[in-house]
């Protein structure tokens, strides 16, 4: 069932601290940690919530740890993600903004396996203002972790995804986020709209530097619909297929185009948003993979906006943070 991945970071002969799952809707990550953060092992699985066969998440729980603690014994285990979440093994309530490892090591929801291992699972965050709809992240604290334990308390983050969320952190707490359901949008205009109709697949890179055609390449697609994005959206949008229609623009570059428009789009209103809270983004940190925080550091230029990219160690340096937070691992 698993898959043996090499150690992410040397680690020296140090000993195992920490078992540590990132276990969201679609994919599931088991790292095997020393008490620095070191990475000893690691497990990759097709294995999010929704994939689970039968919800039994103490079976593919076991399966891809029992390996760990046959050989180490008794270990302090953390997830973060959806596990937590109200479709998961056990809801972990929200913890309410603001938010700080020590506010998420308080909240732990602790789940006892069939073996008799410990588990305990992250809170998501919540912010619910006076006049505002609610808002929740689940996942994503545990980055924002990582990245305080990096050393940056203070910030504006941008966390691309299905949900996009931009988070204001002072002092090493989030003290406000809103999500934008870009990453969505665009999936379900792509594969169950009009629009899709006329778009080819693009290369698995993200379209970053692939894919020249008629109207150039996806790059220039991806401009193109960062600067239709300051216009009425909902307008904007069938210009998705009438550019394909016209040959204005090549069946490869019709993804890029559009994803251009919904990311600067999410981009603008972000900024508008801070703005009404007394807040300029001059400047944020981006959290997440490498194609998509490239297109997202493009989109934030054209926006005259300077980002830097978070480490890729957010997710586990977050999960030791919490770890050491709630006392389940020494200091």
């Amino acid at each position: 069932m698993t898959q043996r991945h090499e150690t992410d970071k040397p680690s020296g002969g140090a000993e195992p601290a920490l078992v540590a799952l990132d276990w969201g809707t679609t994919s599931f990550r088991a790292f095997l940690l020393d008490a620095k953060g070191g990475v000893l092992d690691r497990r990759d699985e097709p294995m999010g919530i929704l994939k689970v066969p039968g919800g039994d998440f103490d079976a593919v729980f076991t399966a891809v740890t029992e390996r760990w603690y046959a050989a180490h014994g008794a270990l302090p285990a953390l997830a973060s993600g959806m596990i937590g979440s109200r479709q998961g093994w056990v809801e972990a309530p929200y913890c309410p903004c603001p938010a700080g490892a020590e506010d998420l090591g308080r909240r732990l929801a602790p789940v006892r396996t069939q073996a008799g291992h410990s588990l305990r699972i992250v809170p998501g965050v919540s912010r619910d203002s006076p006049g505002e709809a609610p808002d929740v992240m689940r996942g994503e604290e545990t980055q924002i972790a990582g990245a305080v334990a990096a050393g940056q308390r203070d910030g504006l983050f941008v966390m691309p995804g299905t949900h996009s969320k931009w988070v204001e952190v002072r002092d090493g707490r989030i003290q406000w986020f809103a999500t934008f359901m870009t990453g969505e949008v665009f999936a379900v205009l792509c594969q169950h709209s009009i629009l899709g109709r006329l778009m080819a697949d693009e290369d698995a890179g993200g379209g970053r530097g692939a894919g020249e055609g008629r109207g150039g390449t996806q790059e220039d697609a991806f401009a193109r619909g960062l600067a239709a994005a300051g216009g009425p959206l909902l307008h904007a949008l069938f210009s998705a297929r009438t550019l394909g229609l016209f040959e204005r623009l090549p069946p490869e570059g019709l993804r890029s185009y559009l994803s251009g428009m919904l990311i600067g789009a999410e981009i603008l209103q972000a900024r508008e948003t801070l703005a009404r809270r007394g807040t300029e983004a001059r400047r944020v940190t981006i959290v997440g993979g490498a194609a998509l925080a490239a297109r997202y550091a493009d989109a934030l230029a054209h926006a005259g906006i300077e980002a830097a990219t978070a480490p890729e160690t957010v997710t586990t340096d977050g999960l030791l943070l919490i770890a050491r937070a709630a006392g389940l691992i020494g200091r």
